[in-house]
Formats: structure tokens, C-alpha cells, sequence
């Protein structure tokens, strides 16, 4: 499971180190992960077990309905298998980091099955926003969440 928040940096080369506690978890089975866009302006990053489902519900929607082509270019089509290399680093492709306009400072975000890859401003606004909305409630389905 993937939780927990880092500030980590891109090098010069647009490789980001996976924290080390992650690495075997991440690269289970391949030894690759998969990075692809999310509508929200992240970058997902998956290990290749927990992408390939996905993947394949994606792309057995219906090619002809505009929201599925939608989505299917953006998920799939944006879609790059990564090798980590010997120091632990991945490769963000250069669209990749176009998307979500990841510049050197970047957030990885557990999210349990994979993390969510953010640039700096774009997690910060994702702060404020949670912030602001916990001021008018819970979401749906966790009006008896206890903490």
C-alpha cells in the first residue's frame, strides 16, 4: 500500500528517485512502472500489475462514444513504461512532465494502489482546496468517518 506524501526533486534529466521504502513494492513482478496523465493535472504512476486492469477496462470501451476516446487517449495515450534504473530513478517523459508541468520541485502522493505525481504548485493547490472544501463537510460516504 502506498501512502504518505514527499517532496522529492526531478534531476537535470527529468528522473525522479523513488523513495526507497517504495522501490520493491513499485517494481513488484517487472521490475517497470507505468506514469500516465490524470484529468486533474497529475501524473499517475503504477506499478505494471495494478496499471494493466485499468488499462484494460479502458480500452474496452466504446471507440466511437467521445467521453471513452477521451479518456482512453488521455489514460492510455499518455501511458509510458518506465525501467527504474540501478539508483532507484524513473524517467518522467518530457510530455509527462509537460502535462502536469512538473518542474523540479514535485509532490509523490500515496494513493494506496499507486501514487499521484504533482508539481509544487499544483499540490499546493490541491491544499487549499481540500482545505476549503472539509469547511462545508465530508464527502459522500464518509459522513461517519471517525479519526
Amino acid at each position: 500500500m502506498f501512502q504518505g506524501a514527499a517532496a522529492l526533486s526531478l534531476d537535470a534529466k527529468g528522473r525522479l528517485a523513488i523513495p526507497a521504502r517504495h522501490r520493491d513494492a513499485l517494481t513488484a513482478d517487472s521490475g517497470h512502472v507505468v506514469l500516465t496523465a490524470h484529468p486533474h493535472g497529475c501524473l499517475l504512476v503504477y506499478p505494471v500489475p495494478a496499471w494493466v486492469p485499468i488499462r484494460d477496462k479502458v480500452l474496452a470501451a466504446p471507440s466511437l462514444d467521445p467521453m471513452s476516446a477521451m479518456f482512453k487517449r488521455l489514460f492510455v495515450g499518455y501511458a509510458q513504461e518506465e525501467a527504474l534504473d540501478a539508483a532507484g530513478r524513473v524517467l518522467v517523459a518530457p510530455s509527462l512532465r509537460q502535462f502536469a508541468t512538473l518542474e523540479k520541485q514535485v509532490w509523490l502522493v500515496g494513493q494506496g494502489s499507486h501514487f499521484e505525481l504533482w508539481s509544487d504548485a499544483g499540490w499546493r493547490q490541491q491544499q487549499e482546496a481540500m482545505l476549503a472544501l472539509m469547511k462545508t463537510g465530508l464527502p459522500p460516504g464518509f459522513e461517519n468517518l471517525a479519526l
